[in-house]
């Protein structure tokens, strides 16, 4: 199996990371233990919120993401962790029964001057229902190089 290094992040490139349905469990599990508001919780309450619906959690939502960016990306690659990033939005709501596509973009790359072994990559994360864009985020990622 090919190993993904930071020589193969270029910008511009971007990855199709497949996709993923909302489970409604998991959703409301999450929600529960991580973000028990009501619209996330209780479909009465839900109905009358500003989402009409069971709503998923953002931080749900960019868990899924994450999810498959680890199964396509990460899992085979010189991941090296990332520091954090700079942006995060959820622009439409998530429910259950969702199919959710998956991408990566390759926006920036450069070796670190202090680890020569080390590349920084800004990466745009997003998910889609249909062509709505349900969440997207840039971050660093770090990865290692092939002559590390």
């Amino acid at each position: 199996m090919t190993e993904l290094a930071f020589e193969d992040l270029t910008p511009g490139r971007v990855f199709e990371l497949g996709t993923t349905v909302v489970d409604r469990d998991e959703m409301v599990a999450f929600a529960r233990r991580f973000d028990p508001q009501p619209f996330h919780l209780d479909d009465d309450a839900a109905k009358t919120s500003l989402f009409g619906a069971l709503a998923a959690s953002g931080w749900f939502t960019a868990g899924l993401w994450m999810r498959l960016y680890v199964d396509t990306v990460l899992n085979n690659a010189t991941s090296l962790g990332s520091p954090g990033g700079k942006d995060i939005a959820w622009p439409a709501p998530v429910f259950a029964g969702d199919e959710l596509r998956a991408t990566m973009e390759i926006l920036d790359a450069r070796r670190s001057r202090s680890r020569p072994g080390l590349g920084l990559v800004t990466l745009r994360a997003q998910l889609h229902r249909g062509d709505t864009e349900v969440f997207r985020s840039t971050f660093t990622g770090m990865f290692g190089t092939r002559d590390a």
